[in-house]
């Protein structure tokens, strides 16, 4: 399971078939997004806290950096952006069956609680006590947003012409009604154009670099593994020769 858990570099390879269909990992990946379902106050972006510390520091699924394209991504897809984000996690370590796991076990929590409600409790939200519980949750759930927001930023705005394409989308969204499906477009645009680019920055070069960087590390696994193998025999025969 430590394997599980060691976050991945951006560009990193995905594990086989066999690794990404195992039911134990894919057991692990709809309990955690159950509880992430079954904890989140607050709609889709409530989420974020909660899936960088589940998803991205405990069992390194996901970088920050992916992450915040799985939600720029939900953001324009139809449906939740919280389940299209764990649909995209999910897939993207799991392949199909990872997700469809992680989509019920992020709903799942929800349906059942709302059933429960709507079976015994008349005007829930109308009670007074679950008013003012509410309220203290969604003032705890724009802290957690603001901080998880403010760490993915440090990460995220690294040059100046990052930060001007967040300022100019910043001022967008604040003084008018423009879309935000329109907003990550435009900006994806913009950041395709106005981005330094290595030697070949077509689609077709970025993926052949990729590729060459997944045979250098195949290459450098397979060394080490020799090499370990060449000093346990090492350690064999010197045994050996000891013992006789």
């Amino acid at each position: 399971m430590t394997e599980q858990k060691t976050p991945r570099k951006p560009g990193a390879a995905r594990g086989s078939g066999k690794e990404r269909a195992s039911a134990a990992l894919l057991f692990q990946m709809f309990l955690t997004f159950a509880k992430i379902g079954a904890t989140t106050f607050g709609g889709g972006y409530a989420m974020l806290p909660i899936l960088q510390d589940e998803v991205v520091k405990k069992h390194g699924w996901a970088t920050d950096e992916e992450l915040m394209d799985y939600y720029a991504i939900g953001q324009c897809t139809p449906g939740i952006i919280a389940v299209n984000t764990a649909t995209f996690i999910g897939y993207r370590y799991a392949g199909i069956p990872g997700g469809i796991l992680t989509t019920v076990g992020v709903v799942v929590p929800s349906i059942f609680i709302i059933t429960i409600i709507a079976a015994f409790i008349t005007n829930f939200a109308d009670l007074p006590v679950v008013a003012h519980a509410f309220n203290g949750i969604r003032a705890c759930v724009c802290v957690l947003i603001f901080d998880s927001v403010q760490k993915l930023a440090r990460k995220s705005l690294k040059d100046s012409r990052c930060w001007i394409i967040f300022l100019v989308v910043l001022g967008v969204s604040l003084f008018t009604d423009i879309t935000p499906v329109l907003l990550v477009i435009l900006a994806g645009v913009a950041g395709f154009f106005v981005m330094p680019r290595k030697k070949d920055g077509t689609i077709a070069g970025i993926a052949a670099a990729n590729e060459k960087k997944e045979r250098a590390a195949d290459a450098a696994d397979r060394e080490s593994a020799a090499d370990a193998a060449e000093k346990e025999r090492a350690a064999d025969a010197e045994q050996g020769g000891g013992q006789a």
